[in-house]
């Protein structure tokens, strides 16, 4: 089990009826990347994914602001 500091939920649709004949899984070449053993997302293996850990500095959501310098949601 792993756990991160940046995590969101999101609506997972493969397999609701109103998908049907365009499910995400229509759209993509490896389908296994969107199987969740057991309803978990398998955690990331090889070089690969450790190499995408030293990529620079971790992603932040911008900041938006009005005219008059308020902050704006983006």
């Amino acid at each position: 089990m792993a756990a991160g500091r940046c995590a969101f939920i999101e609506e997972q649709s493969i397999g609701i009826h109103y998908n049907q004949g365009n499910d995400i899984l229509d759209y993509i070449s490896n389908k296994d990347a969107f199987r969740y053993p057991e309803g978990f997302v398998s955690i990331p293996q090889g070089s690969r994914s450790m190499n995408a850990l030293k990529l620079g500095p971790p992603w932040r959501n911008p900041v938006w602001r009005h005219a008059d310098e308020s902050v704006a949601e983006w």
